[in-house]
């Protein structure tokens, strides 16, 4: 009995059985509340892949795609480790965009903008995550994908070329680039892991919102059995079509440029990022001036934030106008989607300047 009372009053036993049996949760909630969990088992998955992935990488730049390239090969269960690991990605992006779209439909960051505002931290160490794990298989898009997105650093007045050269460790993207980008992105999720406790810590703190938008002090369930249970059978359904992606077409989000080992001598037709970026990118390329394409960029990821500023009123839950707003957003950040997977060239170029001026406009009125 006592040793069973201590292991109750171990903080970690403690936090564990107050975030996923104890908690008090609406009664009202939907499938889109259960984000949160999904990610967070994602985010295991993609740091135990990972962990094996990095025992066989090697981070040189002559060996670096020949390393990946034996991992699918040679080692046993490696290709469907680089699948889960790469696939896994693009489903974590989804089900954060997902996330986030539904915060901003149920007005959460004016409701809890500390919550928020640390979820938007998440995505910007997510989104450097992925984007230096993009780089290490060192394939042609990879390369050209990194010296264009870190080149843009050099735009910063007085500054830039010393930081993009700092960052590089060189005077161009390299072997100490690529040494730096592979510690970085076995850094950084312990990072993110760190941050998601924060999160969990702020949101158990002020307690869920509901699709209702009432509140639900007096109609609360346990996380166990009711929500936990359907959480993880949504779970095991989203890796049943994530490991049939990985044996069906395990490269349909993937670019057909990565299957070419980095050549410095060779320039790409068309460089692009992976999907998840493609909106900021297109924001990126539509405004002619360097520095202000680096700011808008920017600004595209974090202008959300700025949704924690405004007021709360009673009527926002049911506000036709915002709902509208939001639906217009949705769209714009899809269509931006679209025109940054395409050649910068009429009328993708005129078409992504309007949708750049539509997203940032619609943001400010949500």
């Amino acid at each position: 009995m006592k040793k069973y009372n201590l292991m109750m009053s171990d903080p970690v036993v403690g936090f564990a059985k107050n975030a996923l049996i104890n908690l008090p949760v609406p009664a009202s909630i939907s499938l889109l509340w259960n984000k949160g969990f999904m990610m967070s088992m994602t985010l295991v998955l993609q740091i135990i892949t990972g962990l094996f992935l990095s025992m066989n990488y090697v981070p040189s730049t002559e060996m670096a795609f020949d390393s990946v390239i034996h991992i699918m090969r040679d080692i046993d269960s490696g290709w469907m480790m680089r699948y889960l690991h790469m696939n896994g990605a693009s489903l974590f992006f989804i089900l954060m965009y997902i996330h986030i779209l539904r915060g901003m439909y149920y007005n959460s960051p004016m409701k809890f903008p500390m919550v928020w505002g640390s979820g938007i931290i998440l995505l910007l160490a997510t989104m450097g995550a992925a984007f230096m794990g993009y780089v290490l298989p060192w394939g042609q898009m990879s390369f050209w994908g990194a010296t264009v997105i870190t080149s843009m650093i050099s735009a910063i007045p007085y500054v830039g070329k010393e930081v993009t050269q700092w960052l590089w460790g060189n005077f161009s993207v390299s072997q100490p680039t690529l040494n730096r980008f592979f510690s970085l992105h076995f850094l950084i999720p312990l990072v993110i892991v760190a941050l998601v406790l924060i999160h969990l810590m702020l949101l158990h703190k002020t307690g869920s919102s509901n699709p209702m938008g009432t509140n639900t002090d007096y109609d609360k369930l346990k996380m166990y059995k009711t929500y936990l249970v359907k959480d993880v059978t949504y779970f095991v359904v989203l890796m049943v079509l994530l490991v049939t992606l990985c044996l069906m077409d395990p490269n349909l989000l993937g670019d057909v440029e990565n299957f070419n080992t980095a050549s410095i001598t060779t320039t790409p037709a068309h460089i692009q990022p992976e999907w998840y970026f493609l909106f900021a990118y297109a924001i990126l390329r539509s405004i002619p001036s360097k520095l202000g394409g680096v700011l808008a960029m920017v600004a595209a990821i974090v202008i959300i934030a700025i949704l924690t500023l405004k007021k709360s009123s009673k009527n926002n839950k049911f506000n036709p106008v915002k709902k509208f707003m939001f639906w217009v957003f949705l769209v714009t950040a899809t269509l931006l989607t679209w025109i940054g997977a395409n050649p910068v060239e009429p009328p993708f170029s005129e078409i992504g300047q309007v949708l750049t001026t539509i997203y940032f406009t619609v943001v400010m009125m949500l």
